[in-house]
């Protein structure tokens, strides 16, 4: 038997960029998926997790996708060419559906597992190009390596800014004058649904447009070729584009240990995922606002990739846990979802 584990993260800014080559700012969190794999006599691979089908077995097949969460298992057993029989048995510590890298973190630690059951050399960067390449090609869901790449290389008290492109990063300490609170909007999503894929795929048809080869290659500077596109290539490419200098401008916030600032980018990366991104629903808008009324709350937005969810927010030090338990309970007052707090106050 071999064992391994891998973090889930929070991503600060830089949301819906990744699958444009653009930056992303993620930091890892204390909850993670751990992974046991145990070689089997028959040549064929089984997956049992407690968070589907209470816990039993069920039958994993590489190649073939069947809509279920053990296409993610099947297509990393395909990206590693498994040959032999296994057990995969996982424990998670991450809620499903509420944006904070599950699946890229499962993609990880099954990576890492097999790579010490079979001997494999593979390193940090290789394992979460592994690891997206397997959620991409088992599950259909055409997400980015921002996930992976955070779950195989970040550390709770570092912020991984990240070229999504290149995949160049630099690890930035985090300072001590602000927390994040992450709240779970009780609205489950589902990538695999098709509009994450609609969007990635309207940010492709964008940048063929605008001929470059993703939007990663347009600055700011350029947004009045982006507002001539068509309706919604417009919107969508506008917030790519702003979302990126967006993260640029977060990296120098948290250098200089300014949450002032760093909030005012939150803000506005919610209205951009909100108005231009359209992935945002009215129950999760409405959740950012309250959580944006709490006292020492600077900023509050949409997390993961939409539809529902979660949100962050970004609260001075000492005040994130009584924020979001105070927008929780009214939320939950008015909605009726059940909302709940899944990082209260993580301290950078």
């Amino acid at each position: 038997m071999t064992a391994a584990s891998a973090p889930g993260r929070v991503n600060l800014i830089g949301e819906h960029t990744d699958h444009s080559g653009g930056y992303v700012l993620p930091v890892a969190i204390p909850l993670r998926v751990a992974v046991e794999v145990t070689r089997r006599p028959e040549r064929a691979i089984r997956a049992s997790s407690a968070a589907f089908d209470d816990g039993r077995w069920q039958e994993v097949r590489p190649g073939e996708r069947t809509g279920r969460w053990t296409d993610l298992i099947g297509g990393v057993a395909e990206a590693l060419d498994v040959d032999i029989g296994l057990d995969v048995r996982i424990a998670s510590e991450i809620p499903t559906g509420a944006g904070l890298g599950s699946s890229g973190a499962l993609g990880v630690a099954l990576v890492r597992a097999l790579r010490d059951e079979l001997g494999l050399a593979l390193d940090d960067v290789e394992i979460a190009k592994l690891a997206h390449r397997a959620e991409h090609e088992g599950t259909g869901v055409r997400s980015g390596i921002m996930d992976q790449f955070a779950a195989s290389l970040g550390r709770e008290d570092e912020a991984l800014f990240i070229d999504c492109r290149s995949l160049a990063f630099e690890r930035i300490r985090m300072p001590q004058a602000f927390e994040i609170a992450v709240v779970d909007s009780g609205q489950r999503h589902r990538h695999a649904s098709g509009a994450y894929n609609e969007r990635r795929r309207e940010c492709e048809e964008a940048a063929r447009l605008l001929g470059v080869e993703q939007l990663r290659d347009i600055g700011p500077g350029e947004l009045d070729r982006v507002l001539a596109l068509p309706e919604p290539l417009a919107r969508r490419a506008r917030h790519v584009v702003t979302e990126n200098a967006r993260v640029v401008y977060a990296v120098v916030a948290l250098r200089t240990a300014d949450p002032a600032a760093l909030g005012s980018l939150i803000d506005a990366s919610h209205r951009s995922l909100r108005d231009d991104f359209d992935v945002s629903t009215p129950e999760v808008d409405l959740l950012v606002e309250l959580a944006r009324e709490q006292e020492g709350v600077q900023g509050a937005r949409i997390h993961g990739g939409g539809f529902g969810g979660s949100i962050v927010a970004l609260a001075d030090e000492g005040a994130g846990h009584q924020a979001a338990a105070r927008a929780v309970a009214e939320y939950q007052e008015r909605t009726g979802l059940g909302a709940r707090v899944l990082l209260p106050a993580l301290a950078l």
